[in-house]
């Protein structure tokens, strides 16, 4: 799960170039493998050893493309939201999207753009909502299904969510975190991922730990 969920990330790195087409949202998951490898050939051994190289390249290409303030409020859901005020969202919306690349960013560090397989599209493009289906090709041959949601925006066709083998990762965090809501309140959760973001963002060889 932890390096789809970062093949999830990676998939994202590829967007910007490809959004601009908003009539071909099967061509944004597409390009992506290619894409990908491009932008970590020669540079894996470096941003193993520089983490925060990688989270601000993460940073500079996955935050125009991503959805997340619409990511953020399907995680908290629509009464969760409503009850938030407007700096509780900016915080979460925030936060939440850092957590994401800190986690799953050095993920990317192993990921083989062979092992992604892009089922043709079915149907072409209808509407603000776009179903890309890929699948995954693990090391013991086996194939995972991993479906990309994407809306169209006025800045172009963004992903939203992912489901691996039908679950939304969207649903799993918000399944964990309305339960931490609905005992601690909203602040505590929002200050928990933001300390947990802090520690994942240090990097054991950083001089200014030592």
């Amino acid at each position: 799960m932890r390096l789809l969920l970062s093949f999830y990330i990676a998939c994202l790195i590829a967007m910007p170039v490809a959004a601009a087409d908003t009539g071909s949202p099967h061509s944004v998951i597409e390009s992506t493998a290619v894409r990908v490898a491009e932008r970590l050939e020669g540079r894996r051994d470096f941003l193993a050893d520089n983490p925060r190289e990688l989270y601000a390249l993460v940073d500079e290409i996955l935050l125009p493309s991503f959805d997340k303030r619409y990511a953020g409020f399907l995680v908290l859901g629509r009464k969760n939201w409503q009850a938030a005020t407007a700096e509780q969202r900016d915080r979460f919306v925030d936060v939440f999207f850092d957590f994401l690349v800190r986690s799953y960013a050095t993920g990317l560090l192993d990921f083989d753009p062979d092992s992604l397989i892009v089922l043709p599209a079915e149907t072409p493009p209808d509407g603000k909502r776009y179903l890309v289906k890929t699948e995954m090709e693990l090391d013991t041959g086996r194939r995972v299904p991993v479906d990309y949601r994407l809306r169209l925006t006025s800045a172009g066709w963004k992903v939203y969510d992912v489901r691996i083998e039908g679950v939304s990762y969207l649903q799993n965090y918000r399944n964990q975190f309305n339960a931490e809501i609905d005992a601690l309140g909203l602040d505590a959760l929002i200050t928990r991922l933001e300390t947990e973001t802090d520690t994942v963002a240090i990097s054991p060889t950083d001089p200014t730990q030592g």
